[in-house]
């Protein structure tokens, strides 16, 4: 059996993606949802779908009940699915190479601190950027320099928005996230 924990701060769409694309296959479970704020839209996603699910407040992400927390439930990959804290090394030297991040946008170019969500989209359209996309990367201890696994693109229109944009490249998200984590699942 294959163990995914998802660490997400917002709704959870994409941690709905995941659930879904997933939900036929007995060898897959998503056995913990994570996020660091105890109001985030993904922890009722848990609890409607009888996940476990925990609150771990920025503070206590390095710590060593954090990390016992995360590492009972063995996972074969940790996925960031819009969590907007940085991973403490403690956590990338105990699961190297199993944590994985989807970025809203065609990395290394509009990635970094603070870039996130509608920064992001903001920062895509005053570059007059033609195109962007997601960035599906293994994470570092630098934000969004991983190691590339995928890169989905699309264009930006005439007459685009942040809000526009953002909807086209979710669905980039919804439809290339799960399938990468089956491929990562399937080749190790």
């Amino acid at each position: 059996m294959k163990s995914l924990i998802i660490f997400a701060s917002g709704r959870g769409s994409n941690a709905q993606a995941i659930l879904d694309y997933f939900k036929e296959n007995k060898d897959v479970v998503v056995s913990l949802i994570v996020s660091n704020k105890s109001n985030a839209g993904v922890l009722e996603l848990a609890q409607s779908a009888g996940i476990p699910h925990a609150v771990i407040p920025k503070a206590e992400w390095n710590t060593e009940a954090s990390l016992q927390l995360i590492a009972a439930h063995q996972p074969s990959i940790i996925i960031l699915a819009g969590f907007l804290l940085k991973v403490p090394e403690s956590l990338l030297a105990a699961f190297p190479g199993r944590i994985i991040n989807i970025h809203p946008a065609l990395l290394p170019k509009h990635g970094g601190k603070g870039m996130w969500g509608h920064h992001v989209h903001e920062a895509v359209l005053a570059a007059g950027d033609s195109e962007t996309g997601i960035t599906i990367h293994r994470i570092d201890e630098v934000y969004d320099r991983g190691e590339i696994l995928l890169q989905a693109r699309c264009p930006v229109l005439a007459g685009d928005n942040a809000d526009s944009l953002a909807a086209r490249v979710l669905r980039l998200e919804h439809f290339y996230f799960p399938r990468v984590i089956d491929f990562l699942l399937k080749s190790s």
